[in-house]
């Protein structure tokens, strides 16, 4: 039974409703327990009783499982048990929610708020909807909702949609409006569309000791009496400031505030402007650091050489760094699988079950996580590192020229930064593109950057048969793999302006884009940013894809027709076709069973090679290079390899976001097939060209 609230102001009407409708901070009353006897039985000896007071704590995303404190202890508990217990509201929760724009801060006033490491934000591969947390206020628990990025409550791009979602559906009792004390101008218009719809506001000043440095100066008092709103100023890096914070939303909260009427969006502009000048004072150049760094990294002879050193500079540190901890995790979990397998010869378990769960399942997951896990924590954090600084919106405005020639937007060149540590990330990014035309063909040509589970082989063939495996020719590799990306790019540029020039044809929209200032990144918040929202998560789904493909290769590696085992069968099928394009049959089912995690082609090449009966790890890169030359490889085979690494079907994940994306299976196709065709046709070329000389 759900719940219904009848919110004006923090006064609630509230009905009877389930324990998974209780929001995160709510104190409730149980009044009943539909589930099973034995449920029943095991909830009680835990203290879930009729009349127990519990109160929500956290919820994992997606919603399950949620932690709920009754009687001094924390339990976790799954949807479905949270659904069979009905509960009463005790002390409504109030709510306060945080607007602004993009890069004011908003998301480290909320970290430093609620004492979390959230981040929402408008830039691709951070998160689009609203972050919740818990503050503590005079005692009192309030539940506070972080939200993108926006520059208006009725913005009609994707992402920033869900702000002005956010505040008219979700009850609250007060608005923060978080802004730049530095360009306070479209906060300050920004405020004033909000008050539009709730004049409960309150204005925030963030990077105040930023706006000290360049010496502003702000007539708080006298802002705060025009406005008819509570004015105060803060940093993030400051908690001592953050208390006027709790202090400023209570006085807000305990008054009924008087409506506004309405206005057109330029008319908050214009009066935002007047505000600015009368009561700030602000240089005529605040930013001389950041325009003279501009001046350098935007220079005509200098952008692309810089772009590409960067580029070379995050690979190689990448390479450097993932050689040792992939192979310690790799041999742990084989120590682990042959650990289990012993054990499981002991206890009598049949040698079918263990192996279909020991020698398929955990084996290949492991190796996906051997193999992932390094490069996403080295690359994920120097991504990171881009970001924060405020390079990655040059890199947009650098490349907006190019991307205006191919008929597509300069923000693709962001979702397309992305896509290399996952191209469903880069696809769900494609919302900050505004127009249709240019977000489908960012969407359609994301994948033509290869994504993160794609590193590992082309680092591995890329060293033993270009480069060489010493650790002096790591840079050689390095600048390799730059050029290989600089392919991926330009194909994926060629293949934005067949579209734009055929089946999406017509004139690209505006590209309006915002160069924050350069700041000094934040270390600890990179840190835990890149591993818990990006690397844990991109992980976690590739190895829920991992497991059953690594069940089925186990099957299919042991499973004989006559004296071959069917993956033998297949490749042997296949192997025509995989002569066309200069690969063989092993390699081409590799690519077949490599769409749910592309992270498993190199392995289920090299199980199907050996005869083996589960994923094979290579264990080094000399017993690698071995293995492939013993196996027929050249270098014209590792080439076309290479080629068809960078172009092929995306992943299922990767197919499975598009389609979401965009609601169209006829995108989806198109996605699935303009990498494959192209991979396709450039590996039948090189190979056919090396064929006649």
């Amino acid at each position: 039974m759900l719940i219904t609230i009848m919110h004006m102001k923090g006064c609630f009407h509230l009905a009877t409703q389930t324990l998974a409708d209780l929001p995160v901070g709510q104190a409730a009353e149980i009044t009943g327990i539909r589930a099973e006897e034995a449920d029943r039985r095991h909830l009680a000896e835990l203290g879930l009783t009729e009349g127990a007071e519990i109160c929500c704590r956290l919820r994992a995303p997606g919603g399950s499982p949620a932690a709920f404190s009754v009687h001094g202890i924390t339990l976790a508990l799954r949807v479905e048990i949270c659904r069979s217990i009905t509960v009463k509201l005790l002390r409504p929760v109030r709510t306060i929610l945080l607007a602004g724009n993009p890069n004011v801060g908003k998301s480290s006033v909320f970290n430093a708020l609620t004492g979390l490491r959230q981040h929402t934000g408008n830039w691709c591969g951070k998160t689009v909807s609203g972050a919740e947390g818990i503050m503590h206020l005079n005692g009192e628990s309030v539940r506070l909702i972080d939200t993108p990025g926006t520059y208006s409550v009725n913005s009609e791009t994707a992402e920033e949609a869900v702000t002005g979602q956010i505040i008219r559906s979700e009850p609250h009792d007060c608005i923060l409006c978080i802004c730049d004390a530095a360009a306070p101008v479209r906060g300050i218009a920004l405020l004033l569309e909000i008050m539009e719809t709730d004049p409960a506001a309150v204005l925030c000043l963030n990077m105040m000791d930023t706006a000290r440095k360049k010496h502003i100066e702000i007539n708080m008092q006298g802002l705060s009496e025009k406005l008819g709103v509570p004015v105060i100023g803060i940093s993030a890096r400051e908690r001592a400031s953050l208390r006027a914070v709790g202090q400023a939303a209570e006085s807000v909260m305990q008054k009924s505030p008087p409506c506004r009427t309405h206005r057109s969006h330029r008319e908050l502009l214009e009066e935002a402007a007047a505000l600015t000048q009368e009561f700030f004072r602000i240089p005529q150049y605040p930013h001389r650091g950041t325009e003279r760094a501009d001046r350098i990294l935007t220079c005509r002879w200098v952008r692309l050489p810089l772009m590409l050193l960067l580029l070379t500079a995050v690979f190689w540190l990448t390479m450097v760094g993932v050689n040792a901890p992939s192979e310690l995790l790799s041999r742990g979990f084989s120590a682990l699988c042959s650990f289990l397998l012993d054990q499981s010869q002991q206890l009598g378990i049949p040698q079918w079950l263990s192996g279909a769960l020991i020698d398929g399942v955990l084996r290949g997951t492991g190796w996906v996580i051997a193999v992932m896990l390094p490069p996403m924590a080295v690359f994920f954090p120097l991504f990171t590192v881009l970001e924060d600084t405020g390079l990655l919106p040059r890199i947009a405005f650098n490349m907006d020229r190019c991307c205006a020639r191919c008929k597509a937007c300069g923000k693709q060149a962001l979702t397309m930064t992305m896509g290399f540590g996952c191209n469903a990330v880069g696809v769900t990014g494609c919302r900050i593109i505004e127009g249709k035309k240019e977000r489908l063909i960012a969407v359609l040509t994301n994948s033509f950057v290869p994504c993160n589970g794609r590193f590992p082989a082309l680092l591995a063939v890329v060293t033993i048969f270009f480069a060489g495996s010493s650790p002096q020719k790591s840079l050689y590799a390095a600048l390799l793999m730059t050029l290989l990306i600089a392919l991926s790019i330009a194909v994926s540029f060629g293949i934005s302006a067949l579209l734009g020039r055929t089946v999406l044809r017509g004139n690209p929209g505006s590209c309006i884009l915002e160069l924050p200032p350069y700041r000094r990144p934040q270390i600890g918040k990179i840190l835990v940013r890149s591993l818990l929202d990006r690397t844990i998560l991109v992980l976690c789904r590739a190895v829920a894809v991992a497991a059953p493909v690594s069940l089925l290769i186990w099957i299919l590696a042991n499973l004989h027709i006559g004296n071959r085992s069917l993956l033998r069968g297949i490749a042997a099928f296949l192997q025509p076709a995989g002569n066309f394009i200069g690969l063989d049959g092993e390699l081409l089912l590799a690519f077949i069973l490599g769409l749910p995690a592309n992270e498993i082609i190199l392995p289920a090449a090299l199980t199907a090679y050996l005869g083996a009966g589960t994923l094979t790890d290579y264990g080094s890169l000399e017993s690698l290079h071995m293995l492939l030359l013993a196996s027929g490889w050249t270098k014209l085979t590792a080439a076309c390899f290479l080629v068809f690494t960078l172009f092929h079907a995306p992943c299922a994940t990767t197919l499975l976001t598009i389609r979401k994306e965009t609601g169209s299976l006829r995108a989806t196709l198109a996605a699935w097939l303009l990498p494959l065709l192209t991979g396709i046709i450039l590996c039948s070329i090189l190979h056919a060209a090396a064929v006649l000389i």
